[in-house]
C-alpha cells in the first residue's frame, strides 16, 4: 500500500510542477477607448453673453459611465469634453484614478452656471477633488483650457444631445 501512495504522490507532484512551467506571457492588446460624440456644449461669458467656445461632448449619465469617466484613455482633443449629468444637485467628488492625462474639472450648478473649478488635476491622483458646493453637472476638459478661455464662476453653459 505504501508503494501505491508513493506512486500517486510522485505522479501528482510531477503533474503539478509540469503544469507550472514557465510559458511566455501572452500580450493582450486592447483597443483604445474612442471618444463618442454625443452632443454639443457651448460656454458663454456671464456678463456680456459672448460665446467662449463650443465643444463636442461625450455624456456620462449611467452609474458605470460616471464612475469610469475618462479612465483608461490616452487623451482627447481640445474641442472635446466629457459632461457628467446627475439627477440632482449635491456636492460632487472626483478623482483622477486611472486617468492618463491632466484635466480641468468644471463644476456646474443646476441653472447651468459655472460654480467652480479644479484646474490641472493630475493623472493617476486618487485625492478627492470636491465641488465644495452642490452641483448637478461636471465638465472635464483638457488641462489648461479653463485658464486659456478665461472661464469664471458665473459663466454659463448650454448643451444638447445629438
Amino acid at each position: 500500500m505504501d508503494i501505491l501512495k508513493s506512486t500517486i504522490f510522485v505522479v501528482f507532484t510531477a503533474l503539478f510542477f509540469n503544469s507550472c512551467k514557465n510559458e511566455p506571457k501572452k500580450i493582450i492588446k486592447s483597443e483604445p477607448i474612442a471618444f463618442k460624440n454625443e452632443g454639443v456644449l457651448t460656454i458663454r461669458k456671464q456678463k456680456v453673453d459672448t460665446l467662449i467656445t463650443t465643444l463636442n461632448i461625450e455624456i456620462a449619465e449611467s452609474e458605470y459611465e460616471t464612475q469610469t469617466g475618462l479612465m483608461y484613455r490616452n487623451g482627447m482633443e481640445d474641442a472635446q469634453g466629457m459632461l457628467f449629468v446627475f439627477e440632482n444637485e449635491q456636492i460632487r467628488n472626483f478623482h483622477m484614478k486611472n486617468t492618463e492625462f491632466p484635466l480641468d474639472i468644471i463644476f456646474i450648478k443646476k441653472n447651468l452656471e459655472i460654480a467652480g473649478f479644479q484646474e490641472n488635476a493630475q493623472p493617476f491622483n486618487e485625492e478627492l477633488l470636491s465641488s465644495q458646493i452642490p452641483v448637478q453637472y461636471v465638465l472635464e476638459i483638457n488641462e489648461g483650457l479653463a485658464e486659456k478661455w478665461l472661464l469664471e464662476v458665473g459663466d454659463k453653459i448650454e448643451f444638447y444631445k445629438n
